[in-house]
């Protein structure tokens, strides 16, 4: 079979799919979500041998640490994939659910209610366990999806979506309800990204080159976030150990994924008395320090940061720190090289803190916490489906909600327009 027919293939009955998954009981989509978790941790030896093929293949190619941590499973993170399918089955389902509705002097009853999007491609890279939550927020919410992983993490991905979609059928679901690509050629995505009638949103999760080709190349509408450019500001008023804590755990905890910060920016009158002992920590850890011109008049051995520095999502150990002169600049700095994915702002003085919340313009914005807490299954959604910085449908982590659009049902008793 040619291959954009095995595409087309896999697209249509997908659309079949999602006709018959939008009216699947909710007791039977939590069922189905539990026997998907238990099948992850019965099958977790099979996926930690399949992952290990591909973590080989990165090391001998020569991929970063941080890149290898995005691509690696271990039990832990099994029992974390789990646990995020038994989250999801726990959480209500927004099918079905009546958001508004309103009587016209008519006497026409409308009904605003939530709604399946339909078929869903997700086009993602490095993260194995992106297969299982994706697949699981997608079946809650009603939506068939379409998986299409990487090439770096084919064998983990294959392996994921065979376990967790045996035996669907017995919970009236259809098999193509959560269908995979297994092939890593690029035509592939080209004939998803084109399938209009066939797909109705795309999602893909990544890095920025992706991202942006997927933006531009599909006829299909994109939710998106192009990078993760987090910045960490420490106020004047900020408890500097507290500051510091925030600070390594924002950069250093898992430094490869989109919430983890890139830029550093500190109040001048702070700055001598904070930056000397985070700097010891941070180089202690492997971190590489970049600095502006006074940040480096603090630490004199770091390297000089560019105007390219400020705008560039690392996903490493390399942090660029800026001293400012207010939380006013601050603010601009944030919003002119930020990404609107997540920043934060460690400070005791409520005034400064109100006014950096509203003024910076990103999905998720922190008072004295760390950006790592942007991901769906820390903000209590069960998981994410990604993390959108656009400001159309969706922002920020993406979860059941999200995965719905609403129609209106109109109940009328004979009304005729005149």
């Amino acid at each position: 079979m040619l291959l954009k027919d095995k595409i087309e293939k896999i697209l249509r009955d997908a659309k079949e799919a999602s006709r018959v998954l939008a009216g699947v009981p909710t007791k039977d989509k939590n069922k189905a979500l539990l026997a998907m978790a238990q099948a992850l941790l019965k099958k977790s030896r099979y996926i930690l041998l399949r992952n290990a093929k591909d973590v080989s293949l990165a090391r001998k190619k020569g991929l970063s640490s941080a890149m290898v941590d995005r691509l690696k499973l271990t039990d832990k993170r099994i029992k974390e994939m789990a646990a995020s399918l038994r989250s999801v089955a726990a959480l209500k389902d927004p099918v079905g659910d009546v958001i508004a509705q309103w009587k016209r002097p008519n006497q026409l009853l409308i009904k605003k209610v939530r709604v399946p999007i339909g078929v869903i491609g997700i086009i993602y890279e490095s993260r194995p366990d992106v297969t299982s939550d994706c697949a699981g927020l997608c079946l809650k919410s009603g939506n068939a999806c379409v998986l299409r992983g990487g090439s770096k993490a084919i064998n983990s991905n294959l392996a994921i979506h065979g376990v967790i979609t045996k035996g669907l059928k017995k919970f009236g679901i259809p098999d193509a309800a959560v269908s995979a690509i297994d092939v890593t050629d690029r035509k592939a995505v080209e004939f998803l990204l084109n399938a209009q009638g066939l797909v109705d949103l795309i999602i893909p999760r990544g890095g920025e080159g992706l991202i942006k080709k997927v933006a531009e190349e599909s006829t299909i509408p994109v939710i998106k976030h192009y990078k993760g450019v987090c910045s960490l500001y420490v106020d004047r008023f900020a408890d500097l150990k507290e500051a510091a804590d925030i600070a390594y755990n924002a950069k250093v905890q898992r430094p490869g994924v989109c919430n983890a910060i890139e830029n550093l920016l500190v109040h001048k009158d702070v700055a001598n008395r904070f930056l000397p002992a985070l700097a010891r920590t941070l180089e202690g850890v492997g971190v590489e320090l970049r600095g502006c011109q006074k940040t480096r008049r603090i630490l004199k051995d770091i390297k000089a940061a560019t105007e390219e520095d400020w705008y560039t999502e690392y996903l490493d150990l390399i942090l660029a720190v800026k001293v400012v002169a207010s939380a006013d600049e601050a603010v601009a700095f944030i919003n002119k090289y930020g990404s609107r994915h997540s920043d934060a702002i460690v400070t005791k003085n409520k005034k400064v803190a109100e006014e950096f919340l509203n003024q910076v313009d990103s999905a998720c914005v922190y008072l004295n916490a760390s950006t790592r807490f942007t991901d769906g299954h820390q903000f209590g959604l069960g998981a994410e489906i990604g993390i959108s910085t656009d400001k159309i449908h969706a922002r920020g982590p993406m979860a059941l909600e999200e995965l719905t659009i609403y129609k209106y049902i109109v109940l009328g008793s004979g009304q005729i327009r005149t």
